[in-house]
């Protein structure tokens, strides 16, 4: 790396770029009723896109990552978040049900390239006992996203219709573009992915367990998270104002459960940091299973869950890098598509349980899956011998 880089210049603006993809990424979170209205169908169904979004990161995300190891890392991200813009522009001009799946898998190839690649650039520049900071600060865009992008999306979605909330995604990731060519140099010092290394990486059982973890504590929130504005609305009555201020709840929180991850990783270490957490979510989110709760208890649950789901991925990061630091990109690349492996088996886990149980089952479903998140981890450090 060039030392006359401005190292915190180029993490802020992949910081930035992240939250971008954030808000494109899950602000279809807060528009399952208006999507469904429009397009007549079931919020189930349109869930369905999130996990077609999530199946097409977890395939493409390692292939695409490999596939452009030997460009520039300025390039790969400017193509990369061109691709996501048009992906948006697509689903926000969706006539139908089909078209909106596909655009769905052109937004998941761009943004399965770009945030691995942004993290892997963080994790070059920090210094080993920094690395939870680094990581934290330029994945932070992807969890203020929570916090403004998919309240803002659903805010809009529900006063200006769905579509409005996809084209705001289009028009941030414009200057985005601008910041991405301008702010990052040529030269950066990253280890190249491979198709090769790909593969040897994936045949490395050890590794392939740790990072499948990040599926599994995803996917027990997502079993809740995909329908929580249904939730809210069926059991608590929210409407447009009720679901966005409840989304702004659980952004903040994914905000200080970011930062705090980050901390807990550097200073208690990543797996003893990742036990807490799962214990955390398996006591938690069986009380949405008891809703209608008054509303400020179910704004404080909000931000507790939040907290303790989002302070996670720092401490994935470190200790899923620390395995096979030569092939920090690779894994990276990996661990973002488990994100989005969590997000689909969390989806459509939530749509059967919905169908088979009811609503008020989901908070029951997700801390049994926090329960299996916690022995995830635990075999894959006794198997990793770390």
């Amino acid at each position: 790396m060039n030392e006359s880089v401005d190292h915190r210049t180029v993490i802020w603006t992949l910081s930035a770029s992240n939250f971008v993809i954030g808000m494109g990424a899950f602000v279809l979170i807060g528009l399952v009723t208006p999507i469904a209205d429009d397009l007549s169908l079931t919020p189930s169904r349109v869930g369905a896109t999130m996990t077609t979004y999530a199946i097409a990161y977890a395939i493409l995300s390692p292939l695409l990552v490999s596939l452009t190891g030997a460009l520039g890392r300025r390039r790969v991200l400017t193509l990369a978040m061109t691709m996501f813009a048009l992906g948006s522009l697509a689903s926000a001009t969706a006539p139908n049900e089909l078209f909106l799946h596909v655009s769905r898998v052109i937004a998941a190839a761009g943004a399965g390239m770009f945030t691995p690649v942004t993290a892997s650039v963080a994790s070059a520049l920090a210094p080993p006992d920094k690395r939870g900071k680094a990581l934290a600060d330029v994945i932070i865009g992807l969890t203020v996203a929570q916090v403004l992008g998919v309240p803002v999306g659903s805010f809009i979605g529900y006063t200006f219709g769905w579509r409005m909330g996809f084209f705001i995604v289009v028009l941030l990731a414009l200057p985005c573009l601008w910041l991405i060519w301008t702010r990052v140099p040529k030269g950066l010092e990253v280890a190249p992915a491979s198709l090769r290394q790909l593969g040897r990486t994936l045949l490395n059982g050890p590794v392939v367990l740790a990072v499948l973890f990040t599926a599994s504590f995803l996917g027990a929130i997502y079993v809740l998270y995909t329908y929580l504005a249904p939730l809210l609305e069926q059991t608590m009555g929210f409407s447009r104002n009720g679901v966005t201020a409840a989304l702004v709840v659980f952004g903040i929180g994914a905000v200080l459960g970011n930062v705090l991850g980050g901390r807990m990783s550097d200073r208690l270490g990543p797996v003893r940091t990742l036990v807490i957490l799962c214990a955390a979510q398996a006591v938690i989110t069986p009380a949405f299973s008891f809703l209608p709760l008054p509303a400020v208890a179910v704004f404080v649950l909000l931000g507790i869950w939040s907290v303790f789901g989002w302070s996670f991925m720092a401490g994935q990061q470190v200790r899923i890098i620390g395995l096979d630091p030569d092939a920090a990109s690779v894994i990276l690349s990996l661990n973002a598509a488990a994100i989005y492996v969590g997000a689909a088996v969390g989806s459509a886990i939530g749509a059967w349980v919905l169908g088979a149980f009811g609503i008020g089952a989901l908070g029951f479903a997700t801390g049994i899956g926090a329960l299996v998140a916690l022995g995830h981890v635990l075999l894959s450090r006794w198997i990793s011998g770390r």
